[in-house]
């Protein structure tokens, strides 16, 4: 079985919670289609392929985030250890998303290994479109961190080039409106079990710290990174 749909359909889709509705869960119903080998723990490479491709009807060409009817994040040069978790995450319902707990949940361990490798070694140009005049303030967040408000420095958990590091992600080239949105409703969207923290309980007291203005600032920096 196989699923692709046309450019005008994507464009469709993206534009209209309607055509989302019904473009969406015919890519899902397709992914929940595995193979005996995948099932067994073997992948083709035809086959990671072609459920690469079904993640790009969202995520965008090359996995580079798409500015659709919300922002879908880029999964492009993401550690695979990140990767995997988050999908855990989506299936434990710790991240809250329907779609993405069904794309997760029939998914083999075989496939998301060379799912979460294929995204890792793509590498396109980050689709830009923040604002540049609060730049330089998202730097100075990012570099050194905010010493009166307890915010560490970014770079020393996703690295100095902001390309992430084992479970944390990597934010060059994330897009501006994704950041500023996960990290505006961190605390609503990341639920953690207290018995068993995972590493998103690092972030909770540094969204919650930062301001507005600073968090639009650090997004608008690193989303220009490539």
């Amino acid at each position: 079985m196989s699923f692709r749909p046309t450019k005008r359909q994507r464009r469709w889709a993206f534009r209209s919670p309607a055509g989302a509705a019904l473009i969406l869960p015919a890519a899902l119903l397709a992914l929940s289609f595995s193979s005996p080998a995948a099932a067994q723990g073997n992948v083709s490479k035809a086959e990671a392929d072609a459920k690469l491709r079904y993640c790009e009807v969202c995520h965008g060409v090359s996995a580079q985030g798409f500015h659709g009817y919300y922002p879908i994040p880029r999964l492009a040069g993401q550690p695979t250890e990140y990767l995997k978790n988050q999908l855990q995450a989506f299936v434990e319902r710790r991240r809250t998303s329907n779609i993405m707990f069904n794309v997760g949940h029939v998914l083999s361990p075989a496939m998301i290994d060379a799912l979460t490798t294929d995204f890792n070694e793509l590498n396109p140009k980050p689709l830009g479109g923040a604002p540049k005049e609060n730049v330089d303030e998202g730097k100075r967040i990012f570099e050194n961190g905010i010493a009166g408000a307890n915010v560490p420095a970014c770079a020393s958990c996703h690295g100095p080039e902001a390309k992430g590091n084992g479970p944390f992600p990597r934010l060059a080239g994330q897009l501006y409106d994704y950041i500023t949105n996960k990290l505006t409703n961190w605390e609503k969207e990341r639920g953690q079990n207290p018995a068993q923290p995972d590493i998103s309980a690092v972030m909770q007291p540094i969204a919650h710290s930062l301001t507005q203005p600073q968090i639009k600032a650090v997004a608008a920096y690193v989303s220009n990174l490539e």
